[in-house]
């Protein structure tokens, strides 16, 4: 698949999956990153997108995340850009802010849950409106020098990112983070220019996607999205088309499809392929390409999903971390001969019979 100028080898492409193992909180990646990034990219994956990357310190989600919010953070990721590079793989970065669920407890690596005390490392949280999420110390509502600040935010990491080699932008607007705080009526209680109506809840949205696009008119910009709440009056799928239409004619190339976060203990109805009718309804009704994730775990499946037109592409995240080289065993069991196979593990290339 072609965009704009980049060209991505396959439509296997690897989804941004927080590590939570910078124990300096720094926000400087290291080994960890170099080995978990490039074994995808050894292993035959198209595009490789980090994890959810602060783009300001206060945007992480925890303290021991990735940032790109300083020239360390910026050349620490370069050392695992060109290695992506040396790979065949296409190199993404996922730019986030996470808003309400910012400064909380990593899912391993510390004792505790819910926000994290400031004695601790914690920081004061901001959103859209001062509305907490379940568990966690309620935000400060941004004002609008504050909303000008985290679009300032995205646009300087965005720089630092293309400067550090990665060929693909994402927006993280998806799964309760700050961006879908302020897209989903149930977070944004808003009664000026960003919020209300859906054109005033996905400005701040519009905003960033046209702050990034002017860095660059070659390299792809893309946008996750969590395309429903799962809950009645939040925000749905036919919304999500509706932004998505607009953030294409701002500048965005790709939307790539999730769901949830936003309600602590929404009813989410899943299994294999769970998310799949999402993607193809903001892909059908916004006329926009669009990734398919969630339970997707065969090459068979994959290829359907492609085939069928559900989805442009499909995003594996924790088939991944179980099978680095799906790529290349779903290449033999669909009957596909790669010429990218590395070098030292060729001898292992399946035969038939095998």
């Amino acid at each position: 698949m072609t965009i704009r100028s980049t060209t991505i080898r396959n439509r296997i492409w690897v989804a941004p999956m927080c590590q939570y193992v910078l124990d300096k909180r720094d926000g400087v990646v290291g080994d960890w990153h170099l080995q978990h990034l490039g074994s995808m990219a050894a292993g035959g994956a198209g595009l490789v997108i980090a994890e959810a990357t602060g783009v300001s310190p206060e945007a992480r989600i925890s303290p021991h995340d990735t940032g790109i919010w300083n020239d360390e953070q910026a050349e620490a990721w370069r050392r695992v850009v060109d290695f992506l590079h040396a790979q065949g793989a296409t190199a993404g970065i996922q730019l986030a802010h996470a808003g309400r669920k910012a400064s909380v407890f990593p899912e391993w690596g510390l004792d505790g849950s819910g926000t994290i005390p400031a004695d601790q490392g914690g920081w004061p949280t901001v959103s859209a409106s001062a509305i907490a999420f379940p568990g966690y110390d309620a935000p400060t509502a941004l004002d609008l020098d504050g909303i000008d600040t985290v679009v300032d935010d995205f646009r300087t990491a965005g720089r630092r990112a293309l400067d550090a080699g990665f060929d693909v932008l994402e927006i993280h607007a998806a799964h309760g983070y700050l961006l879908h705080q302020f897209l989903s009526p149930l977070s944004n209680q808003r009664e000026d220019e960003y919020g209300g109506s859906l054109e005033n809840r996905a400005r701040l949205l519009l905003r960033i996607v046209t702050a990034l696009r002017e860095l660059s008119a070659d390299a792809p910009l893309f946008v996750r999205f969590s395309a429903t709440d799962w809950v009645e009056g939040g925000w749905d799928e036919e919304q999500t088309a509706i932004v998505a239409g607009w953030a294409a004619e701002a500048g965005a190339d790709f939307f790539d499809v999730s769901s949830g976060g936003l309600v602590a203990g929404a009813r989410i109805p899943t299994g294999p392929g769970y998310q799949v009718h999402l993607a193809e309804f903001v892909r059908a009704n916004a006329s926009v390409p669009a990734s398919a994730v969630g339970l997707i775990t065969t090459a068979q499946h994959a290829a359907e999903i492609v085939a069928s037109g559900q989805a442009d592409a499909v995003m594996l995240g924790r088939e991944m971390l179980r099978d680095p080289h799906f790529a290349l065993r779903a290449a033999h069991e669909l009957g596909v001969e790669l010429d990218y196979w590395p070098a030292p593990y060729r001898r292992a290339r399946w035969h038939a019979g095998a």
